[in-house]
């Protein structure tokens, strides 16, 4: 597959992915919203902080690896023995639970069973719906592979209305179920995922668009473990390659988890472990370019949430959840996560392109220096935890985001020095957009000190108009001072999206 066919594909399913993602985020908040009126927010913190940990930790470390490694490179290998590898998550997956969940029973402080009901049913099923998870894995590397991107689409889609449907039912008809209720959502949302995915390639291996495209996959057996006559069970050049990136998955999990929507893009573009001189020149120009802009478009969305965050945080837990969120730390600890986003968000990209360029010795390197940076999170995280609680905690994980950012652009620099592409250009903005969030930014905090939170719903929408009018002036200035950024949207992501409706 050319590079530019690859490069399209990758802006559907990141374009589908990022408009996925704000969706359910929509979703839940609405979800939450609503179950606040029928049940404690001590319930719903055990399910949206504790529970959702133990799931996508378990998710995350069973894995993250595998995928990074079978990932990488063309499409075309031995998917028999790729195939094999990743059923492996399945045990690691059962390992990972049951360690994981004697941690949330017997160690963590258990909630008061009158508040939180039935917590040991939730931490069994949680644990079980991450296990169920994985036993599609092998069906979603494949469809990730290939770009399915209707198929992604549709199967999170219809996994989280699911999940919504029978939470909403639940709550209004059966309240004092406690975690029941979200233990049994859950596990329809994962069994609903990994049903859409064995559905699809049901239909579609055998079929004459899948004969057409000579995918490597022929029948659904397939899909099952399988040996090879005098040939080894794995390939063992990918299995190596997955513990060097298991053993930086179990650091990274400590120091917290970015999700990168590129990643399949410079993986399949560029080789790992080859130099910018040994790579197709054209190859390298444009995943230069592309990384550029998606480090431009990342930190401005970071940028444009942090400015507006600050002012308009105690609005929103007002709004979510009246003055039983919006009082206390609750606002400061939304604007600190706002600024968390920003690092989230460019650490993301960067961390993206390097995982797809290092060779497994530089992954082996990048573990002790994630090892040493887990020990230094780990004591910032203390200190500043005891000064300034759960706002320290999220400052600690700025400064290891930060520290992340250092390292990944210290390496894209060194990559792209003996080229003439500079795509760490992307990290900064037009004078003239600085000057615009940084005034935004002055006006949307007088405005929270003059209008917000508790003078009455006319000063509240004075308040949102001044900065609705600020973030107009924005996206105005973005326009015309962005304007490679904006035909890179255009091009890659708006276009394959109005040329369906023509």
């Amino acid at each position: 597959m050319a590079a530019q066919d690859v490069l399209g594909q990758t802006a559907r399913l990141a374009s589908s992915s990022a408009l996925l993602q704000v969706l359910f985020r929509v979703v839940t908040f609405g979800l939450n919203a609503f179950t606040l009126r029928y049940l404690s927010r001590e319930l719903i913190g055990v399910v949206n902080v504790r529970l959702t940990l133990l799931y996508s930790t378990v998710g995350f470390l069973a894995r993250e690896a595998f995928r990074r490694a079978c990932l990488s490179g063309s499409a075309k290998r031995n998917w028999t023995k790729t195939i094999n590898l990743l059923w492996l998550t399945v045990p690691l997956g059962v390992f990972w639970s049951l360690i994981l969940g004697l941690v949330w029973l017997y160690l963590l402080e258990v909630p008061d069973p009158s508040v939180v009901p039935h917590y040991q049913a939730g931490v069994v099923a949680f644990g079980l719906s991450a296990i169920i998870e994985l036993l599609g894995e092998p069906f979603w590397v494949l469809a990730q592979a290939h770009l399915f991107v209707r198929l992604k689409v549709i199967a999170e889609s219809l996994s989280v209305v699911s999940k919504c449907i029978l939470t909403v039912t639940l709550v209004i008809l059966y309240p004092h179920w406690g975690l029941y209720i979200f233990s049994l959502a859950q596990l329809l949302y994962v069994s609903v995922l990994v049903a859409c995915y064995v559905i699809y390639f049901v239909m579609f291996l055998g079929s004459p668009e899948a004969t057409k495209k000579s995918f490597p996959v022929a029948r659904m057996k397939a899909l099952l473990p399988s040996f090879i006559e005098d040939e080894t069970f794995v390939n063992w050049k990918e299995a190596r390659l997955t513990w060097s990136f298991f053993k930086q998955s179990f650091l990274k999990q400590i120091l917290t988890e970015g999700e990168e929507s590129f990643y399949v893009f410079f993986a399949k573009v560029l080789e790992r472990g080859k130099t910018v001189k040994d790579q197709k020149q054209d190859d390298v120009a444009m995943a230069a370019n592309v990384l550029e802009l998606l480090l431009k478009f990342v930190l401005l969305i970071g940028l444009t949430i942090t400015v507006f965050g600050y002012a308009y945080s105690q609005l929103a837990l007002d709004i979510y959840g009246g003055s039983m969120l919006s009082s206390g730390t609750g606002p400061d600890l939304l604007r600190c996560y706002s600024l968390y986003v920003l690092f989230l968000a460019v650490n993301g990209v960067t961390e993206c392109f390097t995982f797809a360029l290092m060779c497994k010795e530089e992954v082996d390197r990048y573990n002790f220096v994630m090892l040493a940076l887990s020990f230094i999170f780990l004591c910032i995280s203390y200190f500043l935890t005891h000064w300034y609680g759960s706002v320290g905690f999220i400052l600690a994980n700025c400064f290891n985001m930060g520290i992340r950012i250092a390292h990944s652009t210290h390496y894209i620099y060194h990559y792209f020095r003996e080229s003439t592409h500079r795509p760490l250009m992307g990290l900064l903005p037009s004078p003239a957009l600085l000057l615009v969030y940084f005034i935004s930014a002055v006006l949307t905090a007088f405005s929270e000190v003059l209008f917000c939170c508790d003078k009455g719903w006319m000063a509240r929408l004075i308040h949102i108009s001044i900065g609705a009018l600020c973030l107009a002036a924005s996206l105005v200035t973005m326009f015309c001072t962005e304007t490679k950024l904006i035909h890179f949207v255009r091009s890659q992501f708006l276009s394959r999206y109005l040329k369906k409706g023509t």
